[in-house]
């Protein structure tokens, strides 16, 4: 456990109108909607998917069948929630098992015609492949003859952005830094880059966020890192089943590199030397069981813990990372990113937008200027960002 937990609230859904209570109450039962759109599942399947829709919206939390593989995990990790509402359980493991009960529904774990059918991977490719995708590759080309520096620094902002990427505007802009951004309401890109010294033996941990838009230009900015002698080799963290709607698995990297390899010019060239580095352990895909788990990363286990301990530096993309690398409570946030993730094994740094109520580590004065401006709004529109490093 991170010290001083007490001091800030856990997050839950029974503030009606909280942005908690909005993702149980609203954006899980559109999406239950549009997972019995994307696929012609049959009467079973719909059932089950009628019972999880109730169940969130009115019922109470139940344990998963005794048949299932990990219902004795969940039954531990349950233990203090079920019969409870959706809306009074910590909120981070209201959504992870929402999630869990979704595949159960659609019988992704169970043997049948549906076992191993991501039920996401319309929404994943379809990113993948739109107007916006081809523009954001293209522009790869500009970057080649700007500075080393310069291309490093807008592949990060590539990379943090994510599918709210601009890639051609930075690169127009010469890969100028972010301090002149008034969306990025904590910086620490400058440290980041002194811990990746170009030509060290280092290996570097990135845990991924998304599929389809957003793994692409986390994807570059390995090769860049790769290419660039910044590590010796890079170990990507994915989702070992489909989680969160477009949380990356092993077949999302996969389909991303054909991506690449399938486009022109230096995305073709970025997508190769990926493949290639793949095949030499220069760039490691791991799909550990605790990326999918309904804890803060203070609870890891010690093998996970022994590899992000050996890496020059451990970037968490991405949301629900933040999340559970900083702790999923109402924390004042002043308070420090450094003394948040002390129990970190290593260095850590976070790149991420801003689409839920935690955060931590920003000064005084940008807070003030954040909610003058926005009230609390800043913490959950995805139009503010964050880049912050404990050396």
């Amino acid at each position: 456990m991170q010290p001083d937990d007490a001091e800030a609230p856990v997050i839950r859904g029974d503030e009606r109108g909280s942005f908690a209570w909005s993702v149980l109450a609203e954006r899980h039962p559109a999406l239950i909607q549009k997972v019995r759109d994307a696929f012609p599942y049959g009467p079973e399947q719909h059932r089950a998917l009628d019972a999880l829709l109730e169940h969130a919206a009115h019922g109470v939390i139940e344990p998963l069948p005794p048949g299932a593989h990990d219902a004795s995990q969940w039954q531990v990790w349950g233990r203090d929630h079920f019969g409870k509402s959706w809306f009074d359980v910590p909120f981070l493991w209201a959504e992870s098992y929402f999630y869990r009960r979704l595949l159960e529904a659609v019988g992704y774990f169970r043997p049948g015609p549906w076992q191993g059918i991501d039920p996401f991977r319309p929404f994943k490719q379809a990113e993948l492949h739109t107007a916006e995708a081809d523009a954001e590759l293209a522009a790869l080309d500009r970057l080649a003859p700007l500075p080393a520096d310069d291309q490093a620094q807008a592949l990060l902002l590539s990379s943090l952005w994510g599918n709210r990427a601009d890639l051609g505007f930075r690169i127009s802009a010469g890969g100028e830094g972010v301090a002149g951004d008034s969306r990025i309401v904590a910086d620490d890109s400058a440290l980041l880059w002194s811990l990746l010294t170009a030509g060290a033996p280092a290996s570097v941990c990135l845990v991924a966020d998304n599929a389809g838009r957003e793994l692409l230009p986390d994807l570059v900015l390995i090769d860049h890192l790769l290419r660039n002698r910044h590590a010796e080799r890079v170990i990507l963290h994915v989702k070992p089943y489909p989680y969160y709607v477009s949380d990356a698995t092993t077949s999302d990297v996969i389909d991303c590199l054909r991506r690449l390899r399938a486009a022109h010019g230096a995305a073709s060239e970025a997508g190769e030397r990926l493949w290639a580095a793949m095949t030499t352990d220069r760039l490691i895909v791991r799909a550990h069981a605790f990326s999918c788990a309904p804890l803060p990363y203070a609870d890891m286990p010690d093998d996970l813990r022994a590899d992000f301990g050996g890496a020059a530096v451990t970037l968490f993309k991405g949301d629900l990372n933040y999340r559970r690398l900083v702790g999923d409570r109402l924390w004042q946030p002043t308070d420090s990113f450094a003394g948040r993730t002390a129990y970190f094994p290593g260095p850590v740094a976070a790149l991420r937008t801003l689409k839920s109520d935690v955060v931590v580590g920003l000064d005084a004065s940008t807070e003030a200027a954040l909610v003058a401006e926005y009230e609390q709004k800043w913490r959950t529109s995805g139009t503010h960002a964050l880049i912050q490093v404990r050396r």
